[in-house]
């Protein structure tokens, strides 16, 4: 062979292997692409299953806080009404006591 045929040889021989490496890398890239989003994807499931557990926990905490409220608003109003009674109890007591006093007074 002619050296010049020989260089167009070894020069067709390194583009097309050389074209061979770029798809290698290209097909690897793909692969490394579609890996990280499965990787991102199962990442944002477990993300969306923790908030939906951190949510529920919330909930149940708001509704053991209602039921205490509800309690707290009982009690109140059993206090409110004990006390009411007593103040009522009272007055009538001081009232009688007056009354009592002013008897005692005219009587003297």
């Amino acid at each position: 062979m002619s050296r010049p045929m020989l260089l167009v040889f070894l020069l067709l021989i390194l583009i097309i292997t050389s074209q061979f490496e770029w798809r290698q890398q290209l097909v690897a890239d793909v692969d490394s692409n579609h890996t990280l989003s499965q990787k991102h994807h199962r990442i944002s499931n477990r993300e969306e299953a923790v908030k939906e557990k951190i949510i529920l926990s919330q909930e149940k905490s708001i509704q053991k806080l209602n039921e205490l409220v509800r309690s707290l608003r009982e009690q109140l109003s059993d206090c409110r009404s004990i006390n009411g009674s007593a103040n009522s109890s009272l007055s009538n007591l001081t009232e009688s006591i007056i009354e009592l006093e002013r008897q005692q007074f005219l009587e003297d």
